[in-house]
């Protein structure tokens, strides 16, 4: 049960600096903030593993914090690249329509 509340903790710090480090419209409150720090933890150690042969995101130091982090951005890149390019040619149409009206 520690282990999971730790996890909780670890991931919702991780989500939050990444959010503050990547400002702009993201989606969901803490709940989403804190499951993006866990995958972001997870994603950040494979990447981690495969790189260099990190250990992963298993335990509160700074390397941790640091693969969770980077995990977390890159998540949040992705998420903006697919939700951007989706949303954005429906405002360009709209935009495109009340203009030629």
């Amino acid at each position: 049960m520690g282990a999971i509340i730790g996890w909780i903790i670890f991931g919702l710090i991780a989500g939050a600096i990444a959010k503050l480090l990547m400002p702009g419209r993201d989606p969901g409150g803490f709940i989403v903030t804190m499951l993006l720090g866990i995958a972001g933890a997870v994603i950040g150690g494979f990447i981690g593993h495969a790189l260099w042969g990190s250990s992963g995101a298993n335990d509160w130091s700074i390397g941790s914090f640091a693969l969770a982090i980077g995990g977390a951005i890159l998540l949040l890149a992705l998420y903006r690249l697919f939700v951007g390019r989706r949303s954005s040619g429906a405002v360009v149409t709209r935009d495109r329509d009340r203009w030629a009206a």
